[in-house]
């Protein structure tokens, strides 16, 4: 067991470790979400990037989410469309908040939020074979 352990930590982990890349925006937005007494809050917040599976927003005004909180996230729609991704071009994005940035001294409340978009990553082509085979080869 030590030397597991000895292997994981001696490894070095290099560049970027992002399964899908970050593409930089500046769109303003809205999360809306339910507090624990079941009221609809929302926030106007600004969209600052975005990837296949997260995004980072900045809070402009509102209350604090909390951490964990499902979120919805909706771009607004003036500006130009064309530069929007296409998830957030369709519809409002299911989202749940993994990180919460620090709060800002003045209001307490934090300066941005890390969302998981829960939404279904594209399939890659080579991920939908290799189950079956380990399968095969579990059966053989």
């Amino acid at each position: 067991m030590n030397r597991v352990l000895g292997m994981l930590s001696s490894a070095r982990i290099t560049g970027e470790q992002r399964v899908s890349e970050r593409q930089a925006l500046g769109v303003a937005g809205r999360v809306v979400w339910k507090d624990a007494r079941g009221t609809t809050r929302f926030n106007s917040v600004m969209i600052r990037d975005v990837s296949e599976t997260g995004a980072y927003i900045e809070s402009l005004s509102g209350s604090a989410i909390p951490l964990y909180r499902v979120v919805s996230l909706q771009a607004e729609r003036a500006g130009e469309p064309d530069m929007l991704p296409p998830m957030l071009r369709q519809r409002k994005l299911l989202s749940a908040v993994y990180r919460v940035g620090p709060a800002r001294p003045a209001t307490g409340t934090p300066e941005g939020y890390g969302l998981r978009l829960l939404v279904e990553p594209r399939r890659r082509a080579g991920s939908a074979s290799a189950p079956r085979r380990v399968m095969q080869l579990a059966t053989a």
